[in-house]
């Protein structure tokens, strides 16, 4: 977990006091640090790059701020995206097509007819899918997902390579697939599996591996040779103080050595997400209200469920502290909740903080990754700002919703009227 600098026992993210931040935004709001971005790019790709020919695909499900893309654009980074509204708004941030991997599941024939026009590479994902596929378009590059039968993750919820998952192919139905797209005229590039998110461990990644390049073995002895072994994501980041950091250059080089002495394949495709935008960004929210529950301590802000839904939904762990009290002795343990009428409405449970008070601004840590974009407006309560924070200036990068346009959509009948 990152580690922050203080000045007049205030936080400082970005080379600004959160104080500033929460002030000129408003509250709550997402910050994210430029360069922390990019830092966290050019590590996994250089971790890689220097052990094999490598190509990094940003899982934009994570954050897909236009800024945030147009910066990984920069870096030379690719996409993975899930569904066809992703594939847009990565082209209008400045993505190519050939940069773009498609990786949907229960794709509908609109869907697909959608995406195969905007000429990305599409990662099929069942067989009913390359059937409909096929009809619609043979003449595009393609891989696989299959199921490699390996699962990792922070939660039940998000481990998606088990056997049985609604992701991919099944191991025993592999080989036939790929002998049914090469009879079908598609253009077969490779093979793709996602085990996960969040893993902290480096073991279940060589477990998908092997799987992965005892398929493309036998692919090859079947007469279908592919370019490329995509491994997805799901490389997780520490959440908690003390908490030990996956060693990506360790992984790196384990897998490259798994691929270039068991297989001719020669490119290796990363799909992280979480690693590249989580830790680059931290959620500033206020402190409204202070509640003595005689059981239990509460720190009320103005941020809840519809702003991080994390805790609420995976139980997720995300360190919390009081921005302008950085440092300060810690007197009593808080649970901090938000304003959404669910008990289940909570960021935090038992942290120990400062004495709190109204007006304090609580920092969120490590809400880069499925923060904002899993945000709702659960209570008619408005969509936050979003700020980019480069070396000591701000910039909003995306403006705060408004009641009113929630209602945008909505349409009252005349003869209710």
């Amino acid at each position: 977990m990152r580690d922050y600098e203080s000045e007049n026992g205030i936080m400082m993210f970005g080379g600004m006091p959160v104080t500033d931040i929460a002030e000129k935004f408003g509250t709550p709001v997402y910050v994210t640090d430029e360069q922390r971005l990019r830092e966290n790019y050019r590590n996994i790709y250089n971790a890689f790059a220097k052990n094999i020919d490598t190509k990094i695909h940003y899982a934009c499900k994570a954050n897909t701020n236009l800024a945030i893309l147009t910066i990984l654009a920069q870096e030379g980074c690719g996409i993975d995206a899930v569904s066809v509204g992703e594939v847009m708004t990565c082209l209008k941030a400045g993505f190519t097509p050939d940069k773009i991997i498609y990786t949907g599941v229960n794709v509908s024939n609109d869907e697909l007819k959608a995406v195969t026009d905007l000429g990305v590479m599409i990662n099929i994902d069942s067989i009913s899918e390359m059937e409909r596929l096929a009809k619609i378009n043979t003449k595009l590059p393609v891989s696989f997902r299959i199921t490699p039968g390996v699962g990792s993750g922070h939660s039940d919820k998000v481990i998606t390579g088990k056997k049985g998952s609604k992701f991919g192919i099944p191991k025993d139905k592999v080989i036939s697939t790929y002998l049914r797209a090469k009879e079908l005229g598609f253009d077969i590039k490779g093979i793709h599996a996602h085990i996960g998110s969040g893993g902290q461990s480096v073991e279940p990644f060589m477990d998908m591996m092997e799987v992965l390049i005892d398929t493309v073995n036998e692919l090859k002895e079947n007469g279908i040779e592919l370019e490329f072994i995509d491994m997805g994501g799901g490389i997780g980041v520490p959440y908690k103080l003390n908490e030990e950091e996956m060693d990506i250059n360790d992984l790196a080089i384990n897998l490259a050595s798994m691929i270039k002495e068991e297989t001719s394949i020669k490119t290796l495709i990363l799909e992280p997400g979480r690693y590249i935008i989580c830790d680059s960004t931290i959620l500033l929210t206020k402190c409204v209200d202070v509640k003595d529950a005689e059981s239990k301590k509460y720190v009320g802000v103005d941020a809840g469920l519809n702003t991080l839904i994390r805790p609420a939904m995976y139980d997720s762990y995300h360190y919390v502290t009081l921005g302008n009290k950085f440092g300060k002795a810690c007197t009593a343990k808080y649970d901090v909740v938000g304003p959404i009428c669910e008990s289940g409405d909570f960021l935090a449970h038992e942290r120990v903080l400062p004495d709190p008070q109204e007006g304090d601004i609580v920092a969120v840590y490590n809400a880069g990754a499925y923060g904002f974009s899993m945000s709702s407006n659960y209570n008619s309560r408005p969509l936050c700002a979003e700020v980019l924070v480069n070396m000591g200036e701000a910039e909003l990068i995306r403006e705060r919703e408004t009641v009113e346009e929630q209602w945008r959509h909505q349409i009252i009948p005349k003869r209710l009227q």
